[in-house]
């Protein structure tokens, strides 16, 4: 069986290499709303940082130490939810960050689980600090 070499640019879908190589959203905030970091059994991690105002996602950043995989999964994140309700930032799944990149390899879809449980713990630390507004005063990330 000869198959052919897998070719990066041409095998992947346009959404997978936009978020893949776009890096406009990595950054660490400041004083953000809320903090979420998840690392995986592989050993990448990705960091959320999320500002919130008038209950919507005004700004999304991240930071990652793992592989493009998890970048554009992060990305995808953050690009869908910018703007969006903190309700409608919990309806976000690995299956729909998957679905947008369409190419994310396989066996990469713990890429997808380890950025969206990043971002459920940035938004329970949303929620923890919306009711104890002192606690953000001590935070450091």
């Amino acid at each position: 069986m000869n198959q052919k070499p897998f070719d990066f640019f041409n095998d992947h879908s346009l959404h997978f290499l936009e978020m893949a190589l776009t890096s406009d959203r990595m950054e660490k905030l400041d004083s953000p709303d809320g903090y979420g970091k998840n690392t995986g059994d592989c050993g990448d991690t990705v960091e959320m940082f999320l500002k919130v105002g008038n209950d919507r996602l005004e700004k999304i950043t991240f930071l990652i130490h793992g592989c493009m995989n998890t970048h554009a999964c992060a990305n995808t994140i953050a690009n869908f939810l910018e703007g969006k309700t903190l309700k409608e930032a919990w309806d976000m799944t690995p299956e729909k960050v998957a679905d947008f990149l369409e190419t994310l390899p396989k066996n990469h879809f713990h890429c997808a689980e380890l950025a969206v449980g990043a971002l459920y713990r940035a938004l329970g630390d949303c929620a923890e600090n919306s009711q104890r507004s002192w606690k953000k005063l001590y935070q450091k990330h």
